[in-house]
């Protein structure tokens, strides 16, 4: 029997990384999905993001498992636009049980100019409220919501208010959005736990995906080289974890936010689970 037969899930960030996983394995387990993302890239975020091609993938992988899929562009920072493909997906599939607030960027470097915090911080924390704001009218008892959270931006980020540090002014944007999520699924948490809807974080590590993999990322961890290779990068990464691994698969992500997903997890809320080979108390958090 599928944990998840007969709910609808909306995932932002869906074409590609996490959100793609995450995508795949509801659907596996009888989620019907709707996969929304920005697919365009972010002026101060210097890596490329997600395009449609990449989206309508996502789509294709969530059919392979025999659910239904609608998908949509949209920006996670614009409420309006954001409810809008909400409500229209939600009256096609007939109803919405799971949130999976997963969209996220990451600028880093010193090389970002200060709009980069603004665009980081709006993607990784207001993005994050407005999915969850969007969907809310369309939620019941039962009714889970997962954000992403981050192991690196949990950390204590000193003089990042500045754009001190190999991080910049996007870093500690994304510092901040990810420190925040904390406080805001704790607080919503306690104020729907009687209305039986549940909110949980998610605190991964480095994952294997483009945010990890591209030149600022390699920079921050290798600042000592000025063009650190992905092999340059690799030596280090597993400082991170506990473990002896540089990071964890996507999937490693999705099993738990398809338990939190479930039924399974239904006294489970405001809590923050870390998936990160032990790097959470290798750091102290």
């Amino acid at each position: 029997m599928q944990r998840l037969g007969g709910k609808v899930a909306v995932i932002t960030g869906a074409a590609r990384g996490q959100g793609r996983s995450h995508a795949v394995h509801l659907a596996d387990e009888g989620a019907d999905i709707i996969a929304l993302d920005i697919c365009d890239d972010i002026a101060t975020n210097g890596y490329p993001l997600a395009t449609r091609a990449d989206l309508d993938e996502t789509a294709k992988l969530v059919e392979k498992s025999g659910r239904r899929v609608i998908t949509a562009v949209v920006d996670v920072r614009e409420r309006i636009s954001l409810k809008k493909a909400i409500d229209q997906a939600v009256t096609e599939l007939g109803g919405l049980h799971v949130v999976v607030a997963n969209a996220g960027i990451c600028p880093l470097g010193n090389q970002v100019p200060s709009r980069g915090f603004i665009d980081a911080f709006d993607v990784d924390f207001i993005g994050v409220v407005n999915a969850v704001h969007a969907s809310f009218e369309h939620l019941g008892p039962g009714a889970s919501v997962i954000v992403t959270g981050s192991i690196a931006g949990l950390v204590p980020q000193k003089d990042l208010a500045t754009g001190g540090g190999p991080q910049g002014p996007g870093g500690a944007g994304y510092g901040l959005a990810k420190k925040m999520l904390c406080e805001y699924t704790k607080g919503l948490a306690l104020t729907l736990a009687p209305e039986q809807i549940r909110i949980n974080t998610v605190h991964p590590t480095n994952v294997n995906t483009g945010m990890l993999h591209n030149l600022p990322m390699y920079r921050t961890f290798r600042p000592d080289l000025a063009e650190p290779s992905r092999e340059d990068a690799e030596l280090v990464f597993p400082i991170l974890q506990a473990m002896p691994v540089p990071w964890i698969e996507p999937e490693d992500v999705s099993h738990m936010v398809v338990y939190l997903a479930s039924d399974e997890s239904r006294y489970v809320t405001g809590q923050q689970f870390f998936i990160d080979a032990g790097a959470g108390l290798k750091l102290g958090l």
